[in-house]
C-alpha cells in the first residue's frame, strides 16, 4: 500500500566553515595594534624627538658646526633639518626600541594571553597567522620613522624659517622636493627596520613571555650595530642587519643614488626569508595548548 504523505526531502549539508578572510584578519590585527595605548605612547614617544631638538636649538646659541648630531648646526637656517637630526637620533635605540616592543609581541603576547588558541581554531592557519602577524608588524615599521620625518618637518617650519635645502652635493633644492627627501629617508628606515621585524617575530615564537621577546630583540638590535663599530670584525660587517642603517644620506645627492637602498633592500630581504622560515619552523611545532 503506497503512501500519500510526500517524500522527505534531505537536508541541506550545513555550510562549510571557512576561516577569515587574509584582509579581514589583517584588519583586525591592525585594529587591535593601532587601539593599543601602548602603541600610540610609542609614537608619541617618537614625535617628541624632534619637537625637543627643535625647542633646544630654538633656546639656545647657535650650534657650533660639527658640534652634535649630524645636521644639528644647520637646523636654525632651515627648520627642514629637524626632521633629519631626529631620524639620525631616532635609528640607533628609539626606533629599534620601538620595533622590538611590537614585534615580540606577535606570537608571545596572544601565547601569554592565552588567545593564541583561539586564533587558530578559527582555523586561520599557522602560516596565515604568521603572515599577518608580520604584516601588521611592517605597518607600524613604516608609520614609525614617517611620524618622526613629518613631525620633524612640521616642527621645524613652525619655528625656523623654511627655504631651499642645500645637498650633500651642493645641489639646492625647493622646501617640498626636501620634504619628498624626508618622506624616502623615512622609507630607507623602515625598509631597514624589516630584518629586526623578522627577527622578533621569530623570537616571539620562542616564548610565551612576550617582555622577554622585546628585550631580546631590541638587545640583539644593540648588539649587531656594536658589532659593526668594531674594525676587527670588518669582515662581517657587510652581513650585520644593522649595517645599511644610517646610509640614508645617499638620499640627500643630486642626483639621488640608489646603491644603499638597494643594498639595503636586499640585506633586509635576506633577514626576513631566513627568520621567517625559521619562526615558521618554529611556530609550526608550537603546543599551543599548553
Amino acid at each position: 500500500m503506497s503512501s500519500d504523505l510526500p517524500a522527505t526531502a534531505p537536508a541541506p549539508a550545513p555550510p562549510r566553515r571557512r576561516g577569515p578572510r587574509g584582509g579581514g584578519l589583517l584588519a583586525s590585527e591592525l585594529g587591535v595594534l593601532f587601539r593599543r595605548r601602548r602603541t600610540w605612547a610609542m609614537l608619541l614617544a617618537l614625535a617628541a624627538i624632534p619637537i625637543l631638538i627643535a625647542v633646544a636649538v630654538r633656546l639656545s646659541s647657535a650650534v657650533p658646526a660639527g658640534r652634535g648630531p649630524a645636521f644639528l648646526d644647520r637646523i636654525a637656517q632651515n627648520g627642514l633639518f629637524v626632521g633629519i637630526t631626529s631620524m639620525v637620533l631616532a635609528v640607533p635605540l628609539f626606533l629599534p626600541l620601538t620595533v622590538g616592543v611590537v614585534a615580540g609581541d606577535t606570537i608571545a603576547g596572544e601565547a601569554g594571553q592565552g588567545t593564541l588558541r583561539y586564533l587558530l581554531v578559527a582555523p586561520a592557519g599557522r602560516i596565515r597567522l604568521l603572515l599577518v602577524k608580520y604584516a601588521g608588524v611592517a605597518v607600524f615599521v613604516i608609520v614609525a620613522p614617517l611620524v618622526v620625518a613629518l613631525v620633524g618637518a612640521g616642527i621645524g617650519a613652525a619655528l625656523f624659517p623654511v627655504g631651499p635645502v642645500t645637498l650633500l652635493s651642493g645641489d639646492s633644492i625647493g622646501p617640498w622636493e626636501a620634504v619628498l627627501r624626508l618622506v624616502l629617508i623615512g622609507a630607507y628606515l623602515a625598509v631597514s627596520l624589516l630584518g629586526l621585524a623578522a627577527i622578533g617575530l621569530f623570537v616571539s615564537t620562542l616564548t610565551d613571555v612576550p617582555v622577554g621577546a622585546m628585550a631580546t630583540t631590541v638587545v640583539l638590535s644593540v648588539v649587531s650595530q656594536v658589532l659593526d663599530v668594531l674594525p676587527q670584525l670588518e669582515w662581517l660587517h657587510p652581513w650585520l642587519f644593522t649595517h645599511y642603517w644610517l646610509d640614508f644620506a645617499d638620499l640627500l645627492r643630486q642626483p639621488i643614488a640608489w646603491d644603499s637602498f638597494a643594498s639595503n633592500a636586499m640585506l633586509q630581504g635576506a633577514y626576513i626569508a631566513v627568520f621567517g622560515a625559521l619562526a615558521y619552523g618554529k611556530f609550526s611545532n608550537k603546543d599551543v595548548l599548553s
